[in-house]
């Protein structure tokens, strides 16, 4: 489990973006490479804005519109020959503070599209950034010392901090913004939040190498591409994994299928009497059942891999398993759903559960759930779609013969 979280943190977008930065830490001054780190910039963020558009990603136009806008902060703001002294320093502490902190807050909000009425206020609010961003320009420069002094305030008395490039104002808000999203991660794992959290990484790396080094617009163009890879994995999640379940949706099984080869075998799962549910107990009730029957189907074991089919069927795939082998892991299956204990909440059960019981009633009522198995094994040239047909007819020979078992 604890693994699982961690490849939840690091994988795909983080061991990626860590590879496109050491190319551009080790490769950055060959000059070799130097017309692919010139595109390089401008292809992620053409890129990231196609997607973006079609696919109504606003989180991610609006997190790589803020990786250009940082950027060009950072070199049109931080002149070699200004007279203001300490503009650099505080342009660059300002753009660390801003980028992760708004990447915090994009985390935590819902997808809304490009062109809607909330995705315009985001650009607004892109805006009031940039404002700031010129408003503390104008400060240092009316200000120098002044405004320095601020970004370099001792906050903690930590060597650590004392050395670090950004000052303690900036890193402490940073540091912040990245563990806020860690925790984000580890509480609700999905890849756009993962990529805020490594493009956030890479926006401290870069402003700690400083515009004069010419490797912050790259670190720049890494922060947009982890959030591109992670765009992209999104969308391929919501075409391959169900919503509800959280399983692998019937996309995934035929792609399964597909793959598999020599012996297999195919279950077919069915939610006894799920109509009724819904009828009787609403469809939020029916939603939980179908939660927990896809909680049991992902335990499964003997090699066993769940999928949602759809409604209230399911299947489960048996890669290089006869219907004998796999016939006593279904019925470990079906015992686990038949014996798992499902209770419907009365509307009026508190919100927290009081210290001691309320005298007079229970506040849930049982209810019963159990699964209708049909399954079939691969045999000879047998295409896919045969094989689950089979399995469905399996399936409803064990509905007629009284429910709750698995028949071949």
């Amino acid at each position: 489990m604890v693994m699982r979280k961690l490849l939840d943190l690091v994988f795909p977008e983080g061991l990626l973006l860590l590879v496109a930065m050491a190319l551009v830490h080790w490769g950055g001054a060959a000059p070799s490479m130097a017309p692919i780190f010139s595109l390089f910039p401008l292809v992620v963020l053409t890129l990231g804005g196609l997607l973006a558009w079609r696919f109504q990603r606003g989180r991610l136009l609006l997190a790589l519109l803020a990786l250009a806008l940082a950027d060009r902060a950072m070199l049109w703001l931080v002149a070699p020959d200004s007279e203001a002294l300490h503009a650099g320093p505080v342009i660059v502490r300002t753009v660390a503070m801003l980028i992760p902190a708004s990447f915090t807050v994009l985390a935590f909000i819902g997808e809304r599209g490009v062109f809607s009425a909330v995705g315009l206020r985001r650009l607004a609010v892109l805006t009031a950034l940039v404002a700031v961003v010129i408003v503390v320009w104008l400060l240092s420069a009316v200000y120098p010392e002044g405004t320095s002094r601020a970004f370099d305030v001792t906050l903690v008395p930590s060597a650590m901090f004392g050395r670090m490039p950004l000052g303690q104002p900036a890193t402490l808000v940073a540091l912040v913004a990245i563990v806020v999203l860690v925790a984000r991660i580890l509480w609700r794992p999905d890849a756009e939040g993962r990529g805020l959290l490594w493009a956030s990484i890479a926006s401290v790396i870069a402003t700690s190498a400083g515009p004069a080094s010419g490797r912050a617009t790259l670190y720049l163009a890494c922060a947009g591409l982890a959030l591109v890879i992670a765009m992209v994995e999104s969308a391929c999640a919501m075409a391959y994994r169900d919503e509800l379940t959280g399983l692998p949706a019937r996309r995934a099984l035929n792609d399964a299928l597909q793959r598999v080869e020599g012996m297999y075998t195919v279950a077919m799962v069915d939610v006894d009497h799920f109509k009724k549910f819904n009828d009787t107990h609403g469809h939020d009730v029916g939603d939980q059942v179908l939660r927990m029957v896809a909680g049991r189907l992902a335990r499964v074991d003997g090699g066993g891999r769940a999928f949602r089919y759809g409604g209230e069927e399911f299947a489960v795939l048996f890669p290089g398993k006869t219907a004998d082998e796999s016939a006593p892991h279904l019925e470990k299956l079906r015992e686990a759903v038949a014996t798992a204990t499902f209770t419907k909440r009365s509307k009026d059960r508190p919100k927290r559960k009081p210290k001691s019981p309320r005298a007079g009633g229970a506040s849930a009522k049982a209810l019963a759930v159990t699964v209708s198995i049909g399954m079939s094994q691969a045999r000879g040239s047998s295409l896919p779609d045969e094989i689950l047909k089979a399995a469905d007819k399996a399936l409803y020979r064990a509905k007629e013969a009284g429910r709750n078992r698995v028949a071949v």
